[in-house]
């Protein structure tokens, strides 16, 4: 019986890797497939999964459409290709071709509608992201200017004073017009008090209340991989005390996190059992359950926003305010800009780490191979559909990301080729072509290995 909790577990990471890797793969396939299509190549075959197929039909078009046995990856093969990679073409295919049929292959289409094909994939994927993560935030909506209570969180001194609907006008003494005041209140409050004085507008007049720290060491999130998650913290956890120090904000955490220089540190939790929804004004929790968890913090390279990476040690949790801000409908306009915002965020800082990497500047263990990518999908899925498409967004960035290195065997090798004949007026010759395809699997192969060597040990 003991073997059934690990099977499961395995059964779930393999489960939610496959799924997050098909949606992404099906994706990318397919912007190789639209694209060439429409720029007059045929696809004789498109196949999700490789090995032997499980299911299959072709359409009128004549393309074979698959799902395979081994679903880790999948592929389009245009008519002359040599193989599933359109790495080098079929002679004998194409020998017997006219030449209507000739400019139907990668081979004899012009060189314009080859580089198409080829980059629609990648292409297609940061077009998923934007996609997903702009539904994410239209689905979340956008905080109000003005700082206002949407719903009170459950804490172990409950809200206080404070209610939903109430807009805070003051914190300590200090005026809180928009967010960035409030986070300017939430840093000069006193650290040492479970309580702040506030000023809000409420049913057209405004009162003095006291409520809760703006910012306790309450959990909005915990990472996937990371020292909470496997002390099994949840969101809404909130952390009472560090090796039996209370702490009542979240930045006092951090702070006592980044002292201990990667020491265990027993943590004391509270844990809601239920939150009241009632009447305005009343506490925001019912008793939870309390609890001790020893963890060690991870050493972690963050990104900084003017560039670069800072090393420093983490449990791996996010914090919030003590209510979930008002919000308002995101527009359209909005969510997209914001959504392709991040995701050239993504591009970008992954370019900066993978730089670090290789310089030396930050470790080498920030590279997953399958084994970390499987693992995070598992723990985006448990933590909730939400994370889980988030992750999917993330992940569908990376795959169109690597896949335009100019490494032979990738989608940016062949444009690399392209770029070639582009400015010699021939393609690379036979044998220079099959040298770098081999330099290239050969890359890609090794990138593998280091991947899945940091996963298993790494620490």
């Amino acid at each position: 019986m003991d073997i059934l909790p690990g099977f499961l577990s395995a059964l779930w990471t393999v489960g939610s890797f496959v799924v997050a890797l098909s949606i992404i793969v099906a994706v990318h396939e397919y912007g190789h497939y639209i694209v060439g299509r429409w720029s007059g190549i045929k696809a004789e075959v498109f196949s999700l999964g490789f090995g032997p197929k499980l299911v299959s039909r072709v359409d009128r078009r004549g393309t074979r459409w698959q799902i395979a046995a081994i679903p880790l990856g999948g592929y389009v093969k245009f008519l002359g290709d040599a193989n599933a990679a359109s790495a080098g073409t079929d002679a004998e295919a194409v020998a017997g071709l006219s030449p209507e049929e000739l400019r139907a292959t990668m081979a004899g289409a012009p060189l314009w509608a080859r580089a198409a094909t080829v980059a629609a994939g990648p292409v297609f994927n940061f077009l998923l992201s934007i996609a997903v993560i702009a539904g994410l935030m239209l689905y979340s909506g956008t905080a109000t200017d003005e700082p206002t209570v949407g719903d009170i969180v459950a804490l172990p001194e409950g809200s206080g004073g404070l209610r939903a609907g109430d807009r805070i006008v003051a914190v300590e003494g200090l005026a809180t017009p928009d967010y960035a005041a409030l986070n300017k209140a939430a840093d000069a409050a006193p650290a040492a008090t479970a309580t702040l004085r506030y000023r809000v507008a409420r049913e057209g007049g405004e009162t003095e209340i006291e409520g809760p720290q703006l910012l306790p060491p309450r959990l909005a999130g915990v990472t996937p991989q990371s020292a909470a998650y496997a002390a099994d913290l949840r969101a809404g956890d909130v952390i009472t005390a560090v090796d039996g120090r209370p702490v009542w904000r979240f930045e006092t955490l951090r702070e006592i996190v980044g002292a201990g220089d990667g020491a265990p540190l027993t943590l004391s939790i509270w844990r809601p059992e239920a939150v009241d929804e009632g009447a305005a004004g009343s506490p925001a929790a019912l008793p939870g359950t309390r609890f001790e968890v020893t963890l060690t913090p991870k050493r972690t390279d963050l990104p900084l926003p003017e560039g670069g990476f800072e090393t420093r040690w983490l449990i791996g949790a996010t914090g919030s305010f003590a209510f979930e801000p008002e919000t308002r409908a995101t527009g359209l306009g909005e969510a997209l800009t914001g959504a392709v915002a991040t995701t050239w965020t993504i591009v970008t800082t992954s370019l900066s780490g993978l730089w670090s990497m290789i310089a030396g500047e930050i470790s080498s263990c920030n590279l997953h191979g399958a084994i970390g990518i499987a693992e995070g999908s598992a723990a985006a899925a448990k933590s909730g559909m939400p994370d889980f498409i988030w992750f999917i967004a993330m992940l569908s960035t990376a795959v169109g990301f690597l896949n335009l290195f100019p490494i032979p065997m990738l989608d940016g090798g062949h444009l690399m080729f392209y770029t070639w004949e582009a400015v010699a007026g021939k393609p690379p010759s036979e044998k220079v072509f099959n040298g770098l395809m081999a330099l290239g699997m050969a890359l890609v192969f090794t990138m593998m290995i280091f991947g899945l060597s940091n996963d298993l040990l790494c620490p």
